[in-house]
């Protein structure tokens, strides 16, 4: 017989709290949620069980006797247990909670318990998904860099804990936040994308919280915000930096206390929802400034994941430009010249300025395939600078326009080293020591012999 929402037996979940009237509570409402419960009045007796069985699911008290429940989420971490944590801690006491997420917990619950919030933070925990789903848009490249992204993204896509995207302009930062929404509990629930740079700072109030009808002129029926459209799922706050000082104070304390009041309403109604935000600004930086509030930077600024720029990726920007193009679904290829040329640019406009390069020399190109010309990259845009133009200091100008040149010819001679010093008026000797200095390489099976 199916009891709550999960069948008998189905999953097994570990309570840790010394008092047994908490115990005996949170044991009354699993069990009717169908769940096995076990219970550890302590934080050794709970290690002792954790390293005894698999748990679907460990609550754990903050305060006990002998320790707190930052020490059963740090052992759970340590032990590489896969293991969803929550944890119980005092009212109003957000610095725990920030704690407890930063080390890994999947969530938090404020005492006094609130039955429903357990039941809804149980579903959750329980519903994350065992593997990462394949993703035809994943992050691209094998960098340093990039494996840390992903790893992180792996890692917080398996908590509730706020995460704020940082990172140049087209970086990625809008697909991290959809990749850590597929890979966690919450991915069959609503996701709610807004950029807080286009909403106008007479309607934000409304937009986020909605109102009732009569609330003001023109407000003819009832209307959810954002907060009630995300219930349950994901709130996406790109450029979040925008956000006027007045809207911060007050999405501050919507997210403290996990409830929105309508504009017009007297009542407030509780709001279950996941926040990611991103920005190509330094919130750090804003809140020095007194543009941003730190105590709302504290709040989004739990789990901090930085996007890469594409020219810090410089050894994955051929796969990269390949499987862009291999989107385009399209027999086009690119000539080993482009390839290189992709590789010593830049990208100021990052991988979203790849993606339109792209698309521009598929148009230009003939017979399928992409050349430098194709491109069109001027022999300055790429500029170790980072300003188009830019002919200072001269000696990087110089081997600039050189490296384009050589480049130029190379590709035209199919990489035959000869053949372009001749074109240049160079001896191969110097042709060689020209290419070795400036970083060319030939392309595998084209070098002539020396």
């Amino acid at each position: 017989m199916k009891r709550g929402n999960f069948a008998p037996g189905e999953h097994v979940v570990l309570l840790v709290d010394d008092e047994p009237d908490i115990l005996e509570l949170l044991e009354m409402t699993l069990l009717k949620m169908g769940l096995v419960v076990d219970k550890a009045s302590g934080v050794h007796e709970a290690q002792a069980k954790l390293a005894d069985r698999h748990y679907d699911l460990c609550l754990t008290d903050m305060r006990m006797p002998d320790g707190d429940g930052l020490d059963v989420v740090k052992y759970i971490a340590k032990q590489n247990l896969d293991v969803p944590v929550a944890v119980l801690t005092a009212h109003g006491n957000m610095e725990n909670a920030i704690t407890v997420l930063k080390a890994g917990a999947f969530d938090y619950l404020a005492k006094p318990l609130s039955l429903e919030q357990l039941r809804t933070l149980v579903k959750s925990a329980l519903s994350l998904p065992k593997t990462s789903p394949p993703e035809e848009n994943s992050l691209l490249g094998h960098a340093p860099a990039m494996q840390k992204v992903r790893a992180l993204i792996d890692r917080v896509a398996r908590s509730q804990a706020p995460v704020h995207i940082s990172g140049e302009s087209g970086t990625g930062k809008e697909l991290a936040a959809r990749l850590i929404v597929q890979n966690g509990a919450r991915n069959a629930q609503p996701v709610v994308a807004v950029n807080c740079g286009a909403i106008p700072e007479s309607l934000m109030e409304s937009e986020f919280f909605g109102y009732k009808k009569g609330a003001f002129t023109g407000a003819d029926k009832d209307r959810e915000g954002f907060f009630q459209a995300a219930n349950g799922g994901t709130l996406f706050l790109d450029e979040v930096a925008d956000l006027p000082l007045t809207m911060q104070v007050k999405l501050l304390r919507v997210i403290q206390e996990k409830l929105v009041r309508k504009v017009g309403a007297i009542i407030e109604e509780p709001v279950d929802v996941r926040l990611i935000s991103a920005t190509h600004k330094d919130l750090a930086e804003l809140v020095k400034s007194g543009q941003f509030r730190q105590d709302l930077f504290y709040r989004l600024n739990v789990i901090p994941l930085h996007m890469p720029a594409l020219r810090e990726l410089r050894e994955d920007i051929a796969q990269i430009a390949r499987q862009i193009l291999a989107r385009a679904d399209t027999p086009a290829r690119f000539s080993d010249a482009a390839l290189q040329v992709l590789q010593h640019y830049d990208f100021p406009g990052n991988v979203r300025e790849l993606e339109n390069i792209i698309e521009r020399a598929l148009v230009l190109c003939a017979d399928g395939l992409i050349t430098i010309e194709d491109l069109s990259l001027s022999p300055l845009v790429h500029s170790a600078q980072g300003e188009v133009g830019d002919k200072y200091p001269l000696p990087a100008y110089l081997d600039r326009v050189e490296k384009e040149a050589l480049l130029e010819v190379l590709q035209q001679t199919n990489f035959n080293r000869t053949a372009a010093a001749k074109l240049l008026g160079l001896t191969f000797r110097t042709m060689r020591y020209r290419m070795e200095r400036l970083g060319i390489k030939s392309p595998a099976g084209t070098d002539d012999a020396d």
